[in-house]
């Protein structure tokens, strides 16, 4: 008998697949969404917008459930996590919550970055999530246990390819590459990376069920191989079988028109000696069969 796993979010992509490796592993699965979409199959939808704070706690409660694990993947703000205190702290002996390597603060990584730092961001969507993990460290949670996890570039089926600017998650990237057009890139596309597909990223969230070496921790997620951006680019044109020709685009030009995208350009890579020690799965789909099974997803 499987476990009984709530997945807040659900029909996103993380979410979604999360959802159903979930039920592919044999677990009663609930998901909450705002219904816009149709639920995965196999799984018991619950209907709130989260960010309706009394809604999402009447569907919390009129579910009248006790989960084994409960998984956020869409807490972006301080109050999300708060919530998630407040709601689950008597209803699960386990929360994971979806942060980002984003909290680092992209000036000062050591590489590979570890997963202590005395430089986070302290504003923006980074700077969020890591208010979002400073709740769960030191709320009252209880008798419950947390999990974070930082995954870096999360691709797989169910999202667009593309993992650096001005080519990031762009819905024209296959028509662009087929038409034989360069891809601008900053930085010419150098910076290293880690993407991490997003069913690997699933199996280690899961993983962490009953695991108490998990329990109270927070994690660096990423895949198994180090490559450059333009690399990754690189793959997806050899797919395609078409050339990939890179127009750079100087650093600091973009980064005086675009500070916000300041977090996407510094090199993300990350020591997984941790989540190794801790027994949870590690991911290890590689960057050309991860990128292949996106690619192809998206083809007609």
């Amino acid at each position: 008998m499987g476990s009984k796993i709530l997945v807040i979010g659900g029909s996103g992509f993380l979410s979604g697949t999360l959802a159903r490796t979930a039920v592919a592993q044999g677990h009663q699965v609930w998901t909450v969404t705002r219904g816009q979409r149709s639920a995965t199959e196999g799984v018991t939808p619950l209907t709130a917008d989260r960010h309706d704070r009394d809604s999402f706690a009447s569907t919390i409660a009129t579910a009248n459930t006790e989960w084994d694990l409960v998984v956020d993947c869409i807490g972006y703000h301080p109050e999300d996590a708060v919530q998630d205190i407040e709601l689950f702290r008597e209803r699960t002996p386990h929360l994971v919550f979806v942060s980002t390597d984003f909290v680092f603060h992209p000036a000062h990584r050591r590489l590979p970055q570890s997963e202590e730092t005395d430089h986070y961001l302290q504003e923006s969507y980074g700077g969020d999530k890591r208010l979002c993990e400073l709740e769960l460290m030191n709320g009252d949670t209880g008798g419950m246990a947390w999990t974070v996890v930082r995954p870096c570039h999360i691709y797989g089926p169910g999202s667009q390819l593309g993992c650096l600017p001005l080519h990031g998650r762009n819905p024209e990237l296959i028509d662009h590459l087929r038409a034989g057009k360069s891809l601008a890139l900053v930085g010419g596309g150098y910076f290293l990376q880690q993407p991490i597909l997003a069913a690997d990223l699933s199996a280690t969230i899961l993983s962490c069920a009953g695991n108490k070496n998990t329990y109270d921790q927070i994690f660096c997620t990423s895949g198994p191989d180090t490559i450059e951006s333009r690399t990754y680019y690189q793959i997806i044109a050899d797919i395609l079988d078409v050339e990939l020709t890179v127009e750079e685009i100087p650093v600091d030009q973009h980064l005086r028109e675009h500070p916000e995208a300041a977090p996407f350009l510094c090199h993300r890579i990350y020591n997984l000696s941790k989540l190794k020690a801790s027994g949870a799965s590690v991911p290890s789909t590689s960057i050309e069969q991860g990128l292949r099974e996106h690619t192809e997803s998206l083809l007609d």
